[in-house]
């Protein structure tokens, strides 16, 4: 930062400002207790706006502009100091330079997850950061509310408040959009107009607005991005079982490549001999010979039938805990809550878990155990 400015004998007749720190907002005009000489020539530049503060009252503003400081382009400071028209001494005010072009590439991002409800996945947390630049619009508003007597204020002085705000309004906004995780990526700049429409009222009363706002990511946890990724190796598969044969030859290979894998590699290689053992049953007989059909081509062909597959094993059954009075009870069947709910042991309001399930949710909002609070007996029949 330099000071273009020289001293006449004690007066100040020359008042400017350049700056080259690109963070700097405001800057007060060091007069080193020297009055300003009336007539002084003012510059302002592209880019900044002059502010005269008088015995603690703000007074007269400039645009960009050349200026001789005198009382026809000083209608405020004359009259809080009542000067007539041959007024000619010195005077003395303090001037705030302050920058009003853009402050650009400000970073800003969600500093803890922020919990919504996806239509698909359900409740999830996300994190999202992004940049976004600022300019001051109304230097004597921003003086006022957050500038004070700070000789020099900077960006950073003020940009953690700014991403604050950012981040709240960004987490109602994405709480109450509505928009799948999985078509977000492709929504970013629509919901950072949303975010920066509804915060330039804030921004409005510091004397500040926000030009543009961009969201760079928005991300899910590590945990559930990796079984997002799995799934998504299923769905490029096509076929589960063509899947599970294609992680079944990698595992071959990774085997292999590690011949120190020792026991485990052969148990690897047993289980896929194993198997392929089995899909050879038909072509090979059951102590290793070829069917009756091939050593005897003349013998009449029998024939074959294949033993019945076992059947799957019965699916287990969810089971749900109950808080009541600060204490955990369970678990129960969804039978054993049905009767609950006749007896009157469980109701809507009551809060269930679950494994799997993200907290404690109130019973009615469990799709599976909703049903319970819908189902009315048939009437009864005539006669009893």
């Amino acid at each position: 930062m330099s000071l273009f400015g020289f001293l006449s004998g004690e007066f100040i007749d020359v008042i400017g400002w350049t700056d080259s720190t690109r963070d700097t907002m405001v800057w007060r005009f060091e007069r080193e207790g020297h009055a300003i000489k009336y007539g002084a020539k003012l510059t302002v530049r592209e880019g900044q706006v002059a502010v005269f503060v008088h015995e603690g009252q703000l007074a007269d503003v400039f645009k960009p502009g050349l200026y001789m400081l005198e009382t026809n382009n000083m209608p405020i400071l004359t009259t809080l100091q009542h000067w007539d028209h041959g007024f000619k001494s010195p005077f003395q005010s303090e001037i705030y330079f302050v920058a009003t072009t853009r402050f650009n590439d400000l970073k800003w991002g969600t500093k803890n997850p922020i919990i919504c409800r996806d239509p698909e996945f359900g409740p999830v947390r996300l994190r999202a950061y992004g940049t976004y630049s600022v300019r001051v619009t109304d230097a004597a508003r921003f003086l006022t509310e957050i500038v004070g007597t700070d000789g020099e204020f900077t960006m950073n002085e003020i940009s953690f408040q700014i991403r604050n705000i950012i981040v709240q309004e960004f987490s109602r906004v994405i709480a109450g959009s509505g928009i799948p995780v999985l078509d977000m990526a492709a929504n970013t700049a629509d919901l950072g107009k949303l975010v920066s429409t509804q915060i330039a009222p804030t921004l409005e009363a510091y004397g500040l607005t926000i030009p543009e706002l961009y969201i760079e990511n928005i991300s899910l946890p590590p945990e559930v991005e990796a079984t997002l990724d799995k799934r998504t190796s299923i769905g490029i598969a096509g076929d589960l079982g063509k899947y599970t044969q294609f992680a079944a030859a990698e595992a071959m290979s990774a085997a292999a490549r590690n011949p120190a894998g020792g026991g485990m590699a052969a148990g690897i290689g047993a289980g896929m001999g194993l198997g392929m053992a089995q899909q050879m049953s038909g072509m090979v007989g059951p102590w290793g010979a070829a069917p009756a059909a091939a050593q005897h081509p003349a013998a009449p062909q029998q024939p074959v039938v294949a033993a019945p597959p076992p059947p799957p094993p019965p699916p287990a059954d969810q089971v749900w805990h109950i808080a009541e009075n600060g204490a955990t009870k369970g678990p129960f069947s969804r039978a054993d809550l049905g009767r609950m709910v006749t007896e009157g042991g469980l109701t809507r309001d009551t809060h269930v878990w679950t494994a799997g399930q993200d907290g404690w949710l109130k019973a009615d909002e469990v799709p599976a155990l909703a049903q319970l609070f819908t189902v009315m007996p048939p009437p009864p029949p005539p006669g009893v």
